[in-house]
């Protein structure tokens, strides 16, 4: 276990700035001085109040000339079709009808003013909705399984912990005060679609002696040191879930280590230092009591989307998951969804895929569902490709991105579909502008990040990162960048050449990922027809 008594206040204040901005006055205060600052005007608005306003899930849009994304939280997904409705109008309303999908289940949308923002924070809480820690070192938005307590093969309905833990989090002055942001996922799917390996805190949920209850991993995370989640080896009753996620919380967000540098700030480095066993101890030692040890076993099933037309547990009820390209929405569709599940007494429910399900379809009316989803613009026959690939938000919103997103990924995916078909269904595609990894591309069958690259004249160009072999559930495992600054006129030729190795050559049922364990280095890059980043780093050496 690392030494934690080195750290002071006086230190961490020294060293972070952002610590200050928050000890001079709190985040969540900042919508209180909205009057004051929509009256001087967005010019004269302090930067270190702009960081604020993170706390209330909004950040530049790119260039920054005084619009804002807003990112809007779903705990578990789940919308009502008011809720829908009520964002699809504020996207139209103020946001030029651009709208996103996440892979946290958010809602995102761009172009929002700043004297716009009143009546957008009202027209939400009117509906129900929050943006209270959408980003900020606050406890983001708490995922899960979209098609909770409607699945067949679920262990329990895990919804009432979720729920509760996002009443407690959500907005609560002590927990929007932690070392960075802290990422939540909470689900009894049966295949684990909801990604534990990647969160923070993950409770998996779990039966032990014939109780509903979870096992409890922790350190998970992205960006651009990747790290997968370690299992405490305990099992929580599910009466007991929001005390366990106190107790880790307070652990890591007491420690004055991991406020000292922003940089190795996560509950994931809290990990490398103390190790499962010492995170454990932990949690036992807050809560007053041993925990009884408990084996997680693997995933049950394969992985699954939840893409497609699936009877419900419910009798008589089916739900559709509905394949959203690159998670783009606008607000007109997310009116036209709303008005669709209010007439059949539906929910809507947003997945970690950028997709969305719509459930509590009455059997009868499913034909009726997917005729009428595809009119609004979601066909269901697409190829699965544009079902389980993924694109952070990129250009031309982020500010931290350097290359194209979700044009570029449209584009690859398109050259793909054209020269494979069906073929390519199985595959998962991430794509990332920069290494904060909102897209995963440490995890997807082909991740990619935006990097840049000179050409002969010296300029820079866009150009990508190509990451092969990582993957979630059995064998989880974090990619490695087997080809590096490939430029983006040679991106698909690249991948192409690696698809079409693999389907000429792999064994029976074989998976991309599975091929590419089995391949070396150079044999991929004998088939992307590029030199693998290892090699050229060995002879640099």
């Amino acid at each position: 276990m690392a030494a934690t008594k080195d750290a002071s206040w006086e230190l961490v204040l020294k060293r972070n700035p952002v610590e200050r901005l928050k000890q001079e006055k709190s985040p969540l205060g900042i919508l209180g001085e909205l009057p004051a600052l929509i009256a001087d005007g967005y010019e004269r608005m302090a930067e270190e109040d702009v960081v604020r306003l993170k706390w209330w899930g909004l950040y530049h849009d790119k260039p920054k000339v005084g619009t804002f994304m807003l990112r809007i939280k779903l705990p578990g997904g789940l919308l009502t079709p008011l809720q829908l409705r009520t964002i699809g109008e504020i996207s139209t309303r103020f946001g030029r009808g651009d709208g996103e999908l996440t892979t946290r289940q958010n809602v995102q949308l761009h172009w929002i003013e700043l004297g716009a923002l009143p009546e957008v924070f009202s027209a939400l809480d009117g509906a129900g909705l929050t943006t209270a820690g959408a980003c900020g070192d606050t406890v983001r938005n708490i995922t899960g399984c979209p098609v909770a307590g409607i699945a067949h093969d679920e262990l329990f309905d895990p919804t009432p912990v979720l729920q509760e833990a996002a009443e407690f989090f959500y907005g609560h002055p002590t927990y929007s005060d932690l070392p960075r942001k802290h990422k939540i996922t909470i689900s009894a799917c049966a295949d684990r679609c909801n990604a534990p390996e990647i969160n923070c805190i993950s409770l998996v949920g779990a039966l032990h002696d014939g109780r509903e209850g979870f096992a409890v991993l922790a350190g998970g995370g992205l960006s651009s040191v990747p790290r997968l989640a370690r299992d405490l080896g305990v099992f929580v009753p599910k009466e007991d879930a929001l005390d366990a996620m106190r107790a880790l919380l307070d652990a890591w967000r007491e420690d004055l280590t991991y406020r000292v540098s922003r940089v190795k700030s996560r509950m994931k480095f809290m990990v490398d230092d103390y190790g499962p066993e010492g995170m454990r101890a932990e949690l036992e030692r807050r809560l007053g009591r041993e925990l009884e040890d408990f084996t997680l076993p693997s995933p049950s099933g394969g992985f699954s989307d939840h893409v497609g037309v699936h009877p419900q547990k419910q009798q008589g009820l089916v739900y559709v998951g509905v394949p959203v390209h690159l998670g783009l929405v606008s607000g007109d569709q997310m009116q036209a969804v709303a008005d669709l599940a209010e007439r059949l007494g539906s929910d809507v429910r947003i997945t970690r895929l950028q997709n969305f399900v719509v459930a509590g379809i009455p059997e009868d009316h499913a034909d009726e569902a997917v005729s009428e989803l595809a009119a609004i613009g979601f066909p269901l026959d697409v190829n699965h490709l544009r079902a389980a690939s993924l694109a952070c938000t990129g250009e031309p919103h982020c500010n931290y991105s350097v290359t194209e997103t979700k044009t570029r990924a449209d584009a690859l995916i398109a050259s793909l579909e054209r020269r494979f078909g069906d073929d390519v269904a199985g595959l998962r595609l991430h794509l990332d502008g920069c290494p904060h990894a909102c897209a995963q591309h440490w995890v997807g069958d082909l991740g990619f990040q935006g990097t840049t690259v000179r050409d002969e004249q010296g300029k820079r160009r866009q150009a990508y990162d190509i990451f092969l072999r990582g993957g979630l559930g059995p064998g989880a495992a974090i990619a490695r960048p087997v080809f590096r600054r490939v430029p983006t006129e040679e991106l698909d030729a690249a991948v192409e050449g690696l698809v079409e190795g693999w389907l000429a050559s792999r064994r029976p049922d074989e998976p991309f990922r599975e091929f590419c364990d089995r391949s070396t280095d150079d044999e991929l890059g004998a088939l992307a027809g590029r030199e693998p980043a290892r090699a050229r780093e060995k002879e640099a050496a």
